[in-house]
């Protein structure tokens, strides 16, 4: 967790999106509260992955509760140790698998959003590929003393090019990968963008038919509903070779998958999500990890959710040390449990100093202040079930901005107006239900 002040560029992005019930993409270690063993368990995930192995866990907890909040922490916490992080959120038009294409449409948003240390905000293949092929040439420059000048010097960078390619060849549909990345060196070397741009297209799914592929790249294979997982296994191969850890994946919003009608469908969908789950644990996935991010009620729901398969449900289910009051860190599932007042009352605590950086004036909120608003957040009808940090949060920030705007007036004074101290309204509990923090 950083001590010192973000960047108001970084503060600014915090204080909008919590104050929108969104999850900022940057600056989340300026905020981060409790949620330690949560954190030290996906943080062990981050190690197996990086050693050659793999993960698989579901991030577990109600509507503002701070799953996405925890998810973009590890996704920026892998980034910056060197992973290649790929995030998407499913809907309607972005499901594992679908008669329409849904299954390629998050193969896509997650390639879309492809992030590493140097490139946080999506985009990164062509620099990975960039990297990948620049390390390699590096290498022969250094272990085998050849200038780039040297006719041996294209030989030796070749050779070891083929090398990488021929481990990816034994691989499902690795042939084609292989033949894909070789275009791209060759394209590289001789300064063709078209091929390059080609290359990359085809790496994103974005080719419709084979038969486009195959007049622009020689290469009758293309990515598709049925096959995409299989190509985020061949990225996370070459991920490692191009000199990173692995590949990180986080999907979030599986409760759209809960609200599909038909039953086969979501069957598919669970299908699919099964497959993955059981290729980490028999080890046939290396240095790739999947967090999936969800509600209780699409995990636990018998008729809809992930549990109404039965091959998930007798995998995932806890057993009756869990179910008595224990919390296993080391299961698929990790349940999240509201932050406690104490841990409010730090973030509450930071959200003050960083207000105040950002529009540059000191604050006048008392202790004693911040207490009452807690106080007050907990004690309002049905807070014990129903209040979460999302809420909490937004209630918050308001009391700041119209502190700031209102000079003349205290905190104590807002804070105990009659539309402060009663609970949200109906429409008000829609809305905080309509973003995932």
């Amino acid at each position: 967790m950083k001590q010192n002040n973000p960047p108001k560029r970084i503060t600014s992005t915090i204080i909008n999106a919590l104050k929108g019930g969104v999850v900022p993409r940057v600056g989340l270690e300026y905020i981060t509260v409790g949620r330690e063993r949560e954190i030290s368990a996906l943080l062990h995930d981050i190690d197996i992955i990086a050693d050659g192995g793999a993960a698989f866990r579901f991030i577990v907890g109600k509507y503002g509760s701070g799953k996405s909040f925890l998810l973009q922490t590890i996704r920026n916490y892998a980034a910056e140790r060197g992973f290649v992080v790929v995030d998407a959120d499913l809907s309607p038009e972005r499901r594992f698998t679908g008669s329409k294409g849904q299954g390629l449409a998050t193969y896509k948003e997650l390639v879309k959003n492809m992030s590493t240390k140097t490139k946080p905000d999506g985009g990164a293949l062509p620099l990975i590929l960039e990297r990948w092929i620049s390390g390699i040439r590096t290498s022969v420059a250094v272990e085998e003393n050849l200038s780039p000048e040297d006719p041996a010097f294209d030989r030796s960078v070749e050779k070891r090019i083929h090398t990488v390619t021929a481990s990816l060849e034994g691989m499902v549909n690795g042939f084609e990968f292989a033949r894909a990345v070789l275009l791209y060196y060759h394209a590289y070397l001789t300064s063709d963008d078209q091929i390059k741009s080609n290359v990359i297209r085809w790496f994103r799914g974005e080719y419709p038919t084979r038969t486009e592929a195959r007049q622009d790249l020689n290469i009758n294979f293309i990515v598709t509903d049925e096959n995409w997982y299989d190509v985020l296994k061949l990225l996370s191969a070459f991920i490692v070779h191009a000199g990173y850890k692995g590949l990180l994946v986080i999907v979030d919003e599986l409760v759209n998958i809960f609200k599909i009608p038909q039953s086969a469908v979501r069957q598919n969908n669970y299908e699919k999500i099964l497959t993955m789950y059981n290729d980490v644990l028999q080890g046939k996935a290396r240095n790739i990890g999947f967090f999936l991010g969800g509600t209780p009620q699409c995990i636990e729901d018998k008729y809809k959710g992930v549990f109404s398969y039965e091959a998930l449900r007798s995998r995932l289910s806890e057993s009756r040390f869990a179910e008595g009051g224990g919390r296993d860190m080391l299961s698929p599932i990790i349940r999240l449990n509201m932050l406690n007042e104490e841990e409010l009352y730090v973030l509450i605590e930071k959200l003050v100093q960083m207000h105040a950086q950002l529009f540059e004036y000191s604050p006048k909120i008392t202790h004693e202040e911040l207490v009452r608003f807690l106080q007050i957040e907990f004690n309002r009808v049905g807070a014990e079930s129903h209040i979460t940090p999302r809420e909490i949060i937004r209630d918050f920030i308001e009391l700041l901005n119209i502190l700031f705007q209102s000079p003349e007036r205290s905190a104590s004074e807002l804070l105990e107006e009659e539309q402060f101290l009663g609970k949200p309204s109906e429409e008000e509990g829609s809305l905080f239900q309509e973003f995932e923090l």
